[in-house]
């Protein structure tokens, strides 16, 4: 079974357009789980539209601004909830404005038979699906490797799935502001097997409203880059000694 996770937060403009994608390579014994962080616009409208019992949409109650200085602590606790509620075998995570390209599912579903979790690149298009880079692999150099991506990261999460047991090890996440790209992506590489995929397929939305996680740290101080990797590795530390207890 299959879990497909998306937080959403006013995301009406791209959202159908998501959901028709992913939709169409589902079984029907799979899922989609919906986090929601107190949409205003007409996200919820458009989901519960599907009728589709296949579609689950859990609400999620967001920190208040001054609680958390970074966009992507809101983001990544929004995954948590969804992933929380995920029950399936093999969890793919999505953001709610990309489009699946066809054939994503199966290609990466015969490498989670080997791998524990697989990245797949992707091509980085613009709000009307015009290609602006052709590989987003090419723009951050990704690849699997704790200390390339502890210094640079390459995890984008919603180009990533993994097999459900690697949760013992990721869950809860950190309360530190620890994307839960990268946080998922290293502890996937300390407790299981990555593999980076060389294929694009994912139609990646870039703007200003669905800034990855990694994307947020890249524009921030130095100041606070150096303090970000020194609550990651605390982070890793201390979940690593809490799996040997």
């Amino acid at each position: 079974m299959i879990s497909v996770c998306i937080p959403t937060f006013n995301g009406g403009n791209y959202i159908k357009e998501q959901i028709d994608s992913i939709l169409s390579q589902l079984s029907f014994a799979d899922e989609i789980i919906i986090s929601d962080d107190q949409s205003t616009d007409n996200t919820i409208e458009i989901i519960n539209s599907y009728n589709d019992d296949r579609i689950k949409i859990f609400p999620h109650i967001k920190k208040q601004v001054g609680e958390s200085q970074f966009k992507f602590d809101l983001t990544t606790r929004n995954m948590e909830n969804a992933i929380n509620q995920a029950v399936g075998d093999y969890i793919f995570m999505a953001d709610q404005d990309d489009v699946w390209e066809v054939g994503r599912i199966t290609t990466v579903l015969s490498l989670l038979k080997k791998y524990t979790l697989v990245v797949t690149d992707c091509k980085v298009v613009n709000d009307n699906l015009e290609v602006i880079h052709e590989s987003y692999y090419y723009l951050v150099n990704s690849k699997v490797g704790m200390i390339k991506n502890f210094s640079k990261n390459s995890y984008l999460g919603c180009c990533m799935a993994f097999k459900k047991e690697i949760l013992k090890f990721a869950l809860p996440f950190p309360l530190e502001p620890v994307p839960h790209d990268i946080w998922i992506g290293l502890i996937a590489e300390i407790y299981g097997r990555v593999y980076f995929l060389n294929e694009k397929t994912i139609l990646y939305r870039r703007h200003q409203n669905n800034l990855s996680d990694s994307a947020e740290i890249s524009t921030n101080s130095l100041n606070f880059k150096v303090r970000y990797r020194i609550l990651l590795l605390k982070a890793l530390i201390k979940r690593a000694l809490e799996s040997h207890k």
